[in-house]
């Protein structure tokens, strides 16, 4: 059962790139008190266009989307249209997902398993200046918030363009770990693990973990074993 939801209606926008789970989630909200679909996006361009017209006070933003994703949509809309606010509605709460919409000026963040009620409660929340956090998300961050520094950081420039996730792989995968426990230690899926590797790969030209390893040693990224 929903609850009781008082005042105005919040006018919102959805964002969604697939058309069954837009018009599912328009569907959905159209049955929840204290909310008003007045518009429904395929992509980010479309998102940015509608809060441009319509001036929404909420956007459910999918992350992955053609064109414009989320993350440079949230951040956009949050640069250009302060009024409205952005609450995250996706199928992924990996480390690579939530914590760049966040940066981006999201408000809310709710996996596509969430229910009316918390729908509701997060919308409201991001209206009245708090976070709109499923309590999954909460978790996370607090796990995030105290979890040890990495056993080895980056070097202030890391070589060949990698970037500080591709860095922080490869000094994983010298220290001997599979892709599955990189994803474990990272708090990630193995795909995005996947992804890191061949990006780093392909940067700097290696082909095979053993490879990789001897790089890692070459550029200081780890240390031999003292005896």
């Amino acid at each position: 059962m929903t609850e009781e939801v008082k005042g105005e209606p919040a006018r919102v926008v959805v964002a969604d790139d697939q058309t069954v789970v837009r018009e599912g989630i328009v569907m959905l909200l159209g049955l929840l008190p204290g909310i008003e679909v007045v518009g429904a996006a395929g992509d980010g361009h479309e998102a940015l266009k509608l809060v441009a017209e319509l001036a929404p006070d909420v956007v459910l933003m999918d992350l992955r989307m053609p064109r414009c994703d989320g993350v440079e949509a949230t951040r956009r809309i949050r640069a250009e249209h302060p009024g409205t606010q952005v609450v995250v509605l996706t199928t992924y709460m990996d480390d690579e997902s939530l914590f760049p919409a966040l940066r981006a000026g999201a408000r809310g963040y709710l996996t596509k398993d969430a229910g009316g009620d918390e729908i509701v409660r997060a919308v409201r929340s991001v209206l009245t200046g708090d976070a709109g956090l499923s309590p999954s998300i909460q978790r996370r961050l607090l796990e995030r918030l105290s979890e040890p520094e990495p056993r080895q950081g980056a070097p202030a420039e890391a070589p060949d363009g990698l970037t500080a996730r591709e860095t922080e792989v490869l000094v994983l995968i010298a220290d001997g770990l599979s892709n599955q426990e990189i994803a474990r230690e990272l708090h990630v899926s193995t795909a995005t693990v996947k992804t890191h590797i061949n990006n780093l790969f392909a940067k700097t030209g290696l082909k095979d973990r053993a490879q990789a390893v001897r790089y890692a040693y070459a550029k200081g990224l780890v240390r031999p074993p003292t005896a």
